[in-house]
């Protein structure tokens, strides 16, 4: 049995109960206030599925207990309806609103807590950064000002090594990463350099190495991005004036983790992290990397850059075999609090075979499958639940296949899609052609994405990204167009 807790601490207006009404009596009706609110902003199959299983357990003052049928069942909510909960909760119980989830997990077993989780990672400790006036002309070594800041390390208290299911397939990684949190910077591996497809572990591995580090070293000051974040950093610095500003940021880093490197492909920002590499690098200060492929593949990058790339240890993670994805299998099935039949996991593992992603998901499908339909977790179930996963093979998707399709579609010519026109329908259009680039086409990055639209920037691809995401949530017609795209583009192969 597992408590969870959320706060909500904004002014409301409540729903009128009745302060006398016995308290076994207030918590049902205000649960039901709840539902009312929730029926009247989703869809009724929705409301059946996702918010009828859940119980009303207690009311407290201003904490409301809930029952949900499984963890995975509480994470959903919350992140499928997230806003309308607060909302919700909110109207029906006042500003000082306290949402208490109570897990029951699958099978009747007694909830189980994870002994790896790591809770929280230490914080790091405030640092100087110089700073410069816009209008200045600083020489190299004059510090007009100094700035005091506190940097949030972005790492994921989940994504510790406890967590991480070790193979065949990253076992260098792995060792590599365990041995660079024991002396960042001072050993052979810097940079770090992790390689390899979709779902196999390089963030984990990445965030692994700054969450030790963080608890072995509390003073190292630990940050982790994305190479798209550095690149609408670097643009940011660019329209304020403040380049300066923004190396001088990334030099007072101890370890600095950029994850999906590859996204990194445009001069400006490539410049100013050849600086901020070498600086770290010289100072002795650890560099991890991660990218969906070698550095000697990777596209549109200054070659002083990709040699600064291999001086360390590049490490190729690999699909995982057999037995590893009977481990991993067994590791998240345990913190799901969930039994699995030996003959479930044979299954699973040799049904899902490229990467540790497809298999977490498999298997959150399955226990949502048999948390809604209150059964156990069969082989039957799961090979119901693997079908609809996996499915048969597709034709390959590529930008081309999708602009051709939007085309059709809309009826509009490839031309009119990629030219810079205002009109409402090509702008549509070409949101949505983005989108299903992003979303149908593996390792396709935001930069070649924006190539193909008619050499758009990022920053334009992720506001389509976004835009379309918005609308398919709360436009119909705008929904129906993205599905039906999605379902001339991806066929299953005859």
């Amino acid at each position: 049995m597992v408590f969870y807790q959320k706060n909500f601490n904004h002014l409301c207006i409540p729903i009128d109960t009745n302060p006398r009404m016995a308290d076994q009596e207030r918590h049902i009706a205000v649960w039901n206030n709840c539902l009312q609110i929730i029926a009247n902003n989703i869809d009724p199959q929705q409301v059946s599925t996702w918010f009828k299983p859940i119980r009303p357990v207690s009311l407290d003052g201003a904490r409301l207990t809930v029952e949900v049928p499984s963890d995975f069942f509480r994470e959903y909510i919350e992140g499928a309806y997230k806003d309308l909960i607060r909302l919700t909760i909110r109207r029906a119980i006042g500003a000082d609103a306290q949402l208490y989830y109570l897990v029951r997990p699958v099978q009747n077993r007694q909830g189980m807590v994870l002994p790896q989780e790591e809770g929280s990672v230490p914080g790091n400790n405030p640092i100087s950064v110089p700073t410069y006036q816009p209008a200045g002309n600083p020489g190299p070594f004059v510090f007009p000002g100094i700035k005091r800041v506190t940097i949030n390390s972005r790492l994921n208290p989940s994504y510790c090594f406890g967590n991480l299911v070790e193979g065949d397939c990253n076992k260098m990684g792995v060792s590599a990463g365990e041995s660079i949190a024991q002396a960042p910077g001072k050993t052979p591996f810097n940079p770090l350099f992790l390689f390899g497809g979709p779902g196999l572990g390089k963030t984990h591995i990445a965030q692994a190495i700054g969450i030790d580090i963080k608890k072995n070293f509390p003073d190292q000051v630990v940050l982790y991005v994305t190479g798209n974040e550095f690149k609408t950093q670097y643009m940011d610095a660019v329209k304020g004036n403040r380049i300066v500003d923004f190396i001088a940021f990334y030099q007072r880093i101890d370890v600095l983790i950029v994850d999906d490197i590859q996204d990194l492909a445009t001069p400006g920002a490539q410049n100013s992290f050849f600086n901020v590499f070498n600086h770290l690098h010289g100072s002795g200060k650890q560099l991890i990397f991660t990218s969906d492929r070698a550095p000697a593949d990777l596209q549109n990058f200054e070659e002083r850059l990709l040699s600064r790339f291999k001086w360390g240890l590049s490490v190729e993670l690999s699909r995982p075999d057999y037995a590893t994805r009977v481990k991993m299998l067994k590791s998240r099935s345990e913190r799901e609090g969930v039994a699995l039949e030996e003959e479930v996991l044979a299954y699973l593992a040799s049904r899902i075979k490229t990467n540790f992603r497809e298999l977490e998901g498999t298997l959150t499908s399955l226990v949502a499958y048999a948390t809604l339909g209150h059964s156990d977790i069969s082989l039957d179930l799961a090979r119901t639940v693997t079908g609809n996963i996996v499915g048969e093979e597709h034709t390959d998707v590529t930008t081309d296949l999708i602009l051709k399709t939007v085309c059709e579609y809309f009826n509009i010519t490839r031309d009119q899609l990629l030219a810079p026109t205002r009109k409402r329908q090509i702008v549509q259009a070409r949101q949505i052609a983005m989108y299903e680039c992003r979303n149908l086409i593996p390792n396709c990055s935001l930069s070649t994405i924006g190539a193909e639209l008619g050499g758009k920037d990022h920053a334009t691809v992720v506001h389509a990204c976004t835009t379309v995401q918005d609308l398919v949530q709360i436009d119909k017609q705008f929904r129906q167009w993205v599905e039906d795209i999605e379902s001339m583009v991806v066929v299953p192969v005859e």
